[in-house]
């Protein structure tokens, strides 16, 4: 067994500690802007979706950190709150911010029922602090505290996360992010830089507490534990250079969207991209346990979604039992079932979007599927699905939610006024071959010629 003096690096390291600093916590969930660090070297903060970032405080040259693991209630959304495990009074917890070539020391405090430890997902670091229980260290038990110190060698965006039944802990929301920043705060400089983390979690309608041994198929996905519409939006300002950093730890990998621009990706997990290795993308798919940074410029006005592009992972609480009712008549059925049932509602008859207008009663802490509402009506979206809200007067380092964007005459949609029946219908020839086997009989209909 390893003693504690052992594991703290001898007696030299332990006569440096003298005190833990302050382990801070924070209980709302919202999006809190840092400040530039008072001290340390220079670097520009990061800006944590429905986040923040954990302070820390300078001793003899180290910089130190208190991460305190423990059970938190995190409002995924109004409406709904989910009873997990994080850290400092969060889940995710928060992002933990060092320049490269730091000398960084954490101290992380149990206060969960089980054991646990913390992994340094991504960091270059001596393998005894590389947080795997029973292999690089002894498991830190109920009520203790363990240290971890090494040099920060390596700028990029990086996770931590446990190594100690990690199949629940994880499960129950324990993650958060770690930023490496470059020696030269001109490196790579954004005008804003935001980053978050991608979760799942199986919670069932009325409960609040998420099911750890599902493996697939979870009913919540989230961008830093929050679903549409309690996520905040991403503020930008026109013309500003702009940086997403997106970890995944979930169970499957999730292509993220964002719509009116084009990006690059200028970073992974093994850190930045070079410029002749970058191509415009507009989907970039983050695999499980990988992280990506993305780039451009806000040149385009407008509220833009952002969005994982797995369609379920856009809604909220969904049944994955419930059958496809589309062209069945219920309303036979919803008369007989309404006597029985006071406020019964039949969906599905014609597809979904009705899940997005209905109201109809649902379980206590429990959200509706799709919802959300916008500047023209119900987004009918959930989960993983925020906006980025790009402003030209949105100050430079500004945050807050500008409001719904209003387009310049002659830029939106409208609906046509005339008989929609009335228009020309130019139809392809059909140019199937006679007797051609690979079409189903019944779908070979004999074609209307003409207008």
């Amino acid at each position: 067994m390893v003693s504690r003096r052992e594991f703290l690096g001898g007696a030299g390291a332990a006569a440096i500690i003298t005190s833990m600093p302050e382990a801070a916590s924070m209980a709302h969930a919202g999006t809190v802007p840092p400040p530039l660090p008072a001290n340390g070297r220079p670097f520009n903060p990061v800006v944590t979706l429905n986040g923040w970032s954990l302070p820390w405080r300078m001793n003899k040259g180290v910089k130190e950190f208190h991460l305190v693991a423990e059970p938190v209630v995190r409002e995924l959304a109004p409406g709904m709150q989910a009873r997990l495990w994080g850290y400092n009074g969060q889940s995710p917890g928060p992002t933990i911010e060092v320049v490269e070539g730091d000398r960084v020391r954490v101290f992380v405090t149990n206060r969960l029922p089980e054991a646990t430890s913390v992994h340094w997902h991504g960091q270059r670091l001596p393998a005894g602090m590389d947080g795997v229980t029973g292999l690089t260290q002894p498991p830190i038990m109920p009520g203790k505290t363990f240290v971890y110190e090494f040099t920060a060698r390596r700028a990029g965006t990086f996770m931590y996360h446990p190594h100690a039944d990690e199949m629940t802990q994880m499960a129950m929301g324990m993650m958060g992010l770690w930023i490496t920043h470059p020696k030269d705060p001109k490196f790579m400089a954004v005008d804003r830089d935001f980053c978050f983390l991608l979760a799942a979690y199986d919670i069932e309608p009325g409960a609040a507490t998420p099911s750890v041994n599902t493996m697939l198929d979870f009913n919540l996905w989230t961008f830093n534990s929050r679903v549409f519409p309690g996520i905040d939006s991403l503020p930008c300002r026109l013309g500003d250079k702009v940086r997403i950093r997106v970890g995944n730890l979930t169970m499957t990998n999730h292509p993220i969207h964002m719509h009116g621009h084009e990006f690059v990706v200028t970073g992974t997990d093994g850190g930045w991209v070079p410029p002749t290795a970058r191509w415009p993308e507009v989907t970039t798919d983050v695999g499980v346990g990988q992280m990506r940074a993305i780039e451009f410029t806000a040149t385009e006005p407008g509220d833009w979604s952002l969005h994982c592009h797995k369609s379920h992972h856009t809604m909220n609480a969904m049944g994955h039992a419930v059958p496809t009712m589309i062209g069945v008549d219920q309303s036979e059925a919803m008369e007989k079932i309404g006597n029985l049932v006071p406020g019964y509602m039949a969906m599905g008859q014609h597809g979904m979007h009705e899940m997005a207008t209905m109201s109809m009663p649902l379980p206590p802490n429990t959200l509706p599927m799709m919802t959300g509402e916008g500047p023209f009506g119900p987004i009918g979206m959930g989960g993983m699905f925020t906006t980025i809200k790009v402003r030209k007067d949105q100050k430079p380092g500004d945050y807050r939610d500008p409001g719904w964007y209003q387009p310049p005459p002659g830029t939106q949609a409208y609906e046509y006024q005339g008989d929609s029946a009335a228009l020309p219908l130019q139809r392809a020839p059909d140019t199937a071959p006679a007797g051609d086997a690979s079409l189903p009989q019944a779908t070979r209909k004999p074609h209307a010629h003409g207008h």
